[in-house]
Formats: structure tokens, C-alpha cells, sequence
């Protein structure tokens, strides 16, 4: 057999070494992760347990990981201070490291992959880890994924600007950061998850002045409920409105009757709906469906705890959150309701890049790209679905809602929504948006591999070995390809 030779321009033989190995990564230290990092050290294997709180102020101010919303005190500028609070609101850290569990606090977890189809030059699976100075590669035998889950956001007018936020953004500043900066709050949505944020409000402390619900009933009972907070069904946010520190109140309206009132107000508390937090599965290449049961897409599991890769479990949330068979029909019955109150041209929809509900439905780039061509101003949703279903990541392409350092956090849902009550169809069926690595917005200052392998630093111009990619656009095809060909020689370097 003739031996199989080297291609100097592949990256099979190049692929970074990992600076440690693990027997377990374990990434989120919830009481989910925590319990599976004491499970795995106990059963004699190596566990280090990774949580990316305290997150820097920064990342915090682009509602990552979670809708922060602005409402956090300065205390969160100072991550190295938080350290200490954050590992004491953490019940159970003190354990797993009297256990043996290895634990750091305030590492992100950028990306994670196993070897597979595309990936058959890694070998080893590996996490990419970094912190606000460097990133670094850990290897791992099993990977147990206790990421969690997020808010789901839907914008209304006077929705972009500091105070409105996401529910499990101020459990985090309430509970775990103890930083929360507001008084007086607003909560959208009735179910399960409104009841608690109101209880774990007003136990705090805080004035929790209205829930509101856009559906002629509440989905929990009354008495879920503190007493004395008043519940609005019926009723859609119009618009909010404040001054130079955001949300100083809240006009509502009664869909039946069409009279408003205003709320005075400082915070509103977007508690519609929570979703798994499931970039890193999609980046590893695990199976997802859509599983309204369990908040939207969801990884394939048939016990909350298995995925389709060998080396991969979840734990916690990021399996799913029950929420009722009919999830994702109340979301996209508030994204109707909020879409009728008006408003489309000035509600944002994707606040990184700028994308107004208008401009997504006619599906035009945003207004800092300058004016449309002919060709792209006659464009439209209507048209874009005459050539076949509605696609997230198609209209993240040609209109850039999505693409901001926020990752979709804040959009990614109620796009979705959008484009199924504009196309009169379930947002069950809208595909999901696919998640790149990094899936944390970190400088590339961080993410820069300083020590390349000579060996991959030698042809990195030539990985894929395409005849004439350094040719301009415009000489491709002419008789000017030729000399492009001639200047690079056969190796196609620089």
C-alpha cells in the first residue's frame, strides 16, 4: 500500500495542542453543574468546573450572557471585587472543592467541538476557554453542559434603552451579583416564570407596581402572586419612556377598549418566556429540534441528560425548561399582540445592528449602510417567501439582524416570531439560526493564538489550497487570471 502523503497546505497534523486535559469539563456552576461536578469527582475522575460569573462589566453592558438591560450598579466594574460574592451566593462551591473539584470563576467558554465530520483533522475534543486577558484550550473525555437558559426578549416601542430587561437577568443581579440598580418594576408576562420574578421582588424588597398580560387571562392563578401587585391582562405595553438613566415609565393599553394609563416605573421585566441556552450544543454539532414543551430548540435527549455526541451530557436547563405544550404559541400570540399596538418603523428589533421590525419585514440592510440599491428596495418578505419557507439565517444575511456582539440574544426569539406572524405561520416551524464559535464576544487581542505551530504560521495563506483566491473578483475569468497565477507560482503563497 503506498503510504498516504503529507499536504503541507492541510491542517490534518496542525491543530493546537490543548494546554491541559481533563477527565470532566463541567461549563456552568448552577446548582445543576455544581450537583454534576460532585457526582463525577466522587466517582474518582478528574472534574474542573468552569463559570463565566462574574462576567466583566463590558460584556454585561452587551446583555451577555443574559438581558441585563443596564440595570446593574458599578459594582459589577470591578470583576476581580465580585469574585468573592459571587462564589458565596454559588451555595455548594465550598463543597465541590472540599470534594476536589478544580473551580474557576469568571472563564468563558467560547467554543466547544469533538472530532467528527469536518472536524476529522482534531484530535481530541477541546473547549475554548478564555478570560478578559487570554484564551486557552482545554481538552476533555466528557464534557457535561450546564449552561442554562435565557429570557425570551420581544421588542415594543421605547424597548431599547436602559430598564428593560430579561427575568433571569434580575434573578442573576438580584441573587447571585447582588447589584441590581432598580425600585420600581413592570412585568410582562403571567406564566410561571412572571409569579416567581414578582415573589423574588418583592421579597427583596422592591416595588413591583403592575404585571402585565396581553391574553384575556393570567396563565397562573392570582394567588401565585404577591398581594397588593396589580394584574393587568388584556393589556400591551405602548411605550416606554424616560430620560438620560432610561425607563422612568410605562404606558399600557387595553386591547378591548383601547384606554391607556401609564406606570411609573423604572425597570421593566421582560418574564414572556425562557429559552435553552444552546450555542455551545449547536457549535459542537449535537442534535436540536423544536420542542415548545421545553422553551423552543432544545437538544435531542431522551432523559434530559444524554445528547447525540458520546462524550457530551447536559444538565439543568439547557436541557429545557418545561413552560406547557402551547410555549411558543403564547410568545408569538405577545409578538402579535405587540406588533398591533404599532409602531414598526421606531421598534428595533435587533438593537446591535439597528434593524427596526420595518426594515426586517421588507427586509432591507440597516440605515448606516447607507440607501438601498433599486434592485434591493423592491425587495420584500413576500417575495422572499415566494422562493420557499422563512430562514433566520437568510435574513440575518440581508438585513444583519442578529449579527451584533450580542450574538441574537436580544433579537434571535422574536425575529423568529416576526417572520411567522408576518408569513401567517407557527413559529414552530421557523428553522434556528445557526450559532458560530465564539459564541462569547471577546477582542480578538484574547481569542489571537500568539504561539502558532511554525508549521501551520508557515502556510495559514494557503489552508485551502484554492487555485487563484488571491485573484481580484473582477479579473476572474479575463485574461488578466493568468497573471495571477504566474506572480504566486505553483504553491499559491503570498
Amino acid at each position: 500500500m503506498t503510504a498516504r502523503g503529507f499536504d503541507p497546505k492541510a491542517q490534518a497534523g496542525k491543530a493546537p495542542n490543548p494546554s491541559r486535559h481533563v477527565e470532566v469539563l463541567v461549563i456552568g456552576a448552577g446548582p445543576a453543574g455544581i450537583a454534576a461536578a460532585l457526582a463525577a469527582v466522587r466517582g474518582g475522575a478528574e472534574v474542573l468546573l468552569v463559570d463565566e460569573n462574574p462576567v466583566a462589566g463590558g460584556l454585561m453592558g452587551l446583555d451577555v450572557p443574559l438581558y441585563y438591560g443596564g440595570r446593574y450598579t458599578g459594582a459589577v466594574q470591578a470583576k476581580a471585587r465580585m469574585v468573592e460574592p459571587v462564589f458565596a451566593a454559588k451555595a455548594g462551591l465550598a463543597e465541590a472543592i472540599e470534594a476536589g473539584v478544580e473551580i474557576e470563576l469568571g472563564v468563558y467558554c467560547w467554543g466547544a467541538w469533538v472530532p467528527g465530520q469536518g472536524l476529522a483533522s482534531l484530535p481530541a475534543p477541546v473547549a475554548g476557554l478564555a478570560d478578559e486577558e487570554r484564551s486557552w484550550l482545554v481538552g476533555f473525555d466528557r464534557l457535561i453542559l450546564a449552561a442554562g437558559a435565557r429570557d425570551v426578549a420581544i421588542g415594543f416601542p421605547g424597548w431599547a434603552q436602559p430598564g428593560v430587561m430579561g427575568a433571569r437577568a434580575l434573578e442573576s443581579l438580584l441573587t447571585v451579583y447582588d447589584a441590581f440598580s432598580g425600585r420600581r418594576l413592570v412585568i410582562l408576562g403571567s406564566g410561571d416564570l412572571a409569579a416567581r420574578t414578582a415573589r423574588l421582588a418583592v421579597g427583596r424588597g422592591l416595588e413591583v407596581v403592575a404585571v402585565i398580560e396581553t391574553q384575556p387571562a393570567f396563565r397562573v392563578a392570582d394567588d401565585r402572586f404577591p398581594a397588593g401587585v396589580e394584574r393587568l391582562a388584556g393589556h400591551a405595553p405602548v411605550l416606554a419612556s424616560g430620560g438620560i438613566d432610561g425607563v422612568e415609565r410605562l404606558t399600557v393599553r387595553n386591547l378591548v377598549t383601547g384606554a391607556e394609563r401609564t406606570l411609573a416605573c423604572d425597570t421593566i421585566v421582560e418574564a414572556i418566556g425562557l429559552t435553552p441556552a444552546v450555542e455551545l450544543l449547536d457549535v459542537l454539532g449535537a442534535d436540536l429540534a423544536m420542542q415548545p414543551r421545553l422553551g423552543g430548540h432544545a437538544p435531542v435527549s431522551p432523559d434530559g441528560v444524554a445528547t447525540s455526541l458520546p462524550q457530551v451530557s447536559l444538565a439543568g436547563d439547557v436541557a429545557g425548561v418545561d413552560q406547557g405544550p402551547d410555549a411558543v404559541v403564547y410568545r408569538q400570540a405577545w409578538a402579535r399582540a405587540l406588533g398591533a399596538v404599532g409602531g414598526d418603523d421606531e421598534v428595533i428589533v435587533c438593537q446591535c445592528e439597528a434593524v427596526s421590525r420595518a426594515a426586517l419585514l421588507a427586509v432591507r440592510q440597516p440605515t448606516y449602510l447607507g440607501p438601498p440599491s433599486e434592485a434591493m428596495a423592491a425587495r420584500g418578505l413576500d417575495r422572499l417567501l415566494d422562493d420557499g419557507p422563512a430562514n433566520q439565517d437568510q435574513i440575518k444575511r440581508l438585513t444583519r439582524a442578529g449579527m451584533g456582539p450580542c450574538q441574537g440574544r436580544r433579537c434571535r426569539e422574536q425575529i423568529a416570531l416576526t417572520l411567522a406572524n408576518a408569513a401567517n405561520i407557527s413559529a414552530e416551524t421557523i428553522p434556528l439560526a445557526g450559532y458560530r464559535a465564539p459564541v462569547r464576544p471577546l477582542p480578538l487581542s484574547v481569542l489571537a493564538a500568539w504561539d502558532e505551530d511554525p508549521v501551520m504560521a508557515a502556510t495559514w495563506d494557503v489552508w485551502f489550497g484554492i487555485k487563484g483566491q488571491w485573484t481580484p473578483y473582477a479579473d476572474i475569468g479575463t485574461d488578466r487570471e493568468a497573471l495571477y497565477d504566474g506572480l504566486f507560482g505553483g504553491d499559491m503563497h503570498l
